[in-house]
């Protein structure tokens, strides 16, 4: 295997689809042979339904833009009947699966996070999409170069309807109160440190009223630091062929650690662990500024429409930008391909959801940014004031390599606990954060 398809570049979409003058990504494999014994999909029997299974876990606005998908494909196609489980909390979602999917129940078609993807392959849970349906050429050429995640051992597995990245939103009122701009929120690290202090609120006791910016692990500040921090302050997250960790290799590292740190143990700028999880706190009106994902835009829409809220790209610091790039994807299950009508029907239904009329409509519904090139290139989309931010950082966005996203997550959220609950020392847990991931690493490629 080569490691270096895993290096994953994010490219601006909207500059890729205008602009002539963009890099060229980097080639998508060859088409590969069908595996022994894969089946051929076959249609259904003239005036036969055929029924299918999609998953995705429970988040508000992907379950309606997905209902609505489902109409519309179904409307197209009369002959299959798609069955919408979205009921599956997150924190239980990926149990459900490993539960169902080995047995040959469940999905058919099922959503996942992109550093999932290696795991999902691994269990056999899902299976390579057919190169006659989803050429490799039509990926390269209208779909993001960060959908190159997708491909292993040269293969494609999933493709998604959207991509994302990560944006600074600031909450307008809040900051006119504590005496700051709100057309002037903050470009740089040391402009957020100011603003931040300036609009936390205590009350008598100590306790917030209002916190300038609560620093959220089990959001995403893990990816904040990863992918953000540790570039800005000269250190590179991983090496080139993803096979080691560097978090720790340099002061830089630690100096990047001790700056997530700071705005809860020094600066007190807020407690994400006060509200009950991510993004209540901003949410609700009681943060002044939150780091989070271009899909948080359809859950304000939903939950909190009155919320005066603009949002900036991440603030900069020594001169440099970055930012996390990301995307959910779909995956075809064994279960679908054990059958060749379902796996008609599956394959059909995947390429209706993923296609530019779908990625149009997630957008409106979710907030993130369409997959596909021909969708990202809508003049509405460019000159949309809060949209513009994310798409605005995909030319400087780096997506991580994960062999587990969830362990090497809570390796980090652990680390930080330890230092803001129990008062252990940054360095040392910062170390064993970078061990507990190296050790996921080196068991992933020695098998590979």
């Amino acid at each position: 295997m080569q490691h270096r398809k895993y290096t994953l570049l994010a490219s601006l979409l909207v500059l890729l689809a205008l602009l002539a003058s963009a890099c060229a990504p980097a080639a998508i494999p060859a088409p590969q042979a069908p595996a022994a014994g894969e089946a051929a999909a076959t249609e259904a029997a003239p005036g036969e339904v055929i029924e299918i299974e999609y998953w995705q876990y429970n988040f508000e606005a992907r379950v309606k833009a997905m209902d609505q998908l489902i109409a519309m494909f179904e409307e197209q196609n009369p002959g299959i009947k798609v069955i919408h489980n979205s009921e599956i909390p997150y924190d239980n979602y990926r149990d459900a699966i490993a539960a169902r999917v080995p047995a040959g129940v469940g999905p058919d078609v099922a959503t996942l996070f992109y550093g999932w993807q290696p795991v999902w392959v691994g269990q056999g849970y899902i299976v390579p999409l057919p190169e006659d349906a989803f050429p490799p050429a039509m990926v390269e050429a209208e779909f993001s170069p960060m959908v190159r995640a997708s491909y292993q051992d040269g293969k494609l597995y999933t493709l998604p309807t959207a991509v994302r990245t990560l944006a600074l939103f600031y909450n307008k009122d809040l900051m006119a109160q504590a005496g700051l701009d709100p057309e002037n929120p903050p470009t740089t690290l040391e402009e957020l440190e100011q603003q931040a202090v300036q609009c936390t609120k205590m009350d008598a006791q100590g306790n917030y009223e209002i916190m300038g910016f609560p620093v959220s692990m089990t959001g995403q500040a893990h990816h904040w630091f990863r992918e953000v921090l540790l570039r800005q302050f000269g250190q590179q997250p991983y090496s080139d062929d993803y096979t080691q960790v560097l978090w720790n290799a340099s002061q830089g590292g630690y100096d990047a650690w001790n700056e997530l740190l700071k705005f809860q143990t020094e600066l007190k700028t807020g407690d994400a662990t006060l509200f009950d999880g991510d993004p209540n706190f901003f949410l609700n009106g009681k943060a002044c500024f939150h780091i989070d994902g271009s899909f948080r835009l359809g859950t304000i829409a939903n939950n909190a429409p009155d919320l005066n809220f603009g949002v900036v790209e991440l603030p900069e610091h020594n001169g440099v930008k970055s930012t996390f790039g990301s995307y959910w994807t779909h995956g075809i299950t064994q279960k679908a391909a054990a059958d060749p009508a379902r796996m008609a029907a599956a394959v059909k239904f995947l390429q209706f959801i993923t296609s530019p009329e779908a990625g149009a409509l997630w957008v409106q519904a979710t907030g993130e940014l369409p997959a596909q090139l021909a969708a990202a290139s809508d003049p509405e989309l460019l000159a949309d004031p809060k949209l513009g931010a994310f798409a605005a950082g995909l030319p400087y966005a780096h997506s991580t390599f994960f062999v587990d996203e969830s362990k090497d997550r809570q390796a980090l959220i652990d680390a930080y606990n330890a230092v803001v609950l129990n008062g252990a020392d940054p360095a040392a847990e910062l170390d064993f954060a970078v061990e507990t991931v190296q050790a996921l690493l080196d068991s992933y490629w020695a098998s590979q």
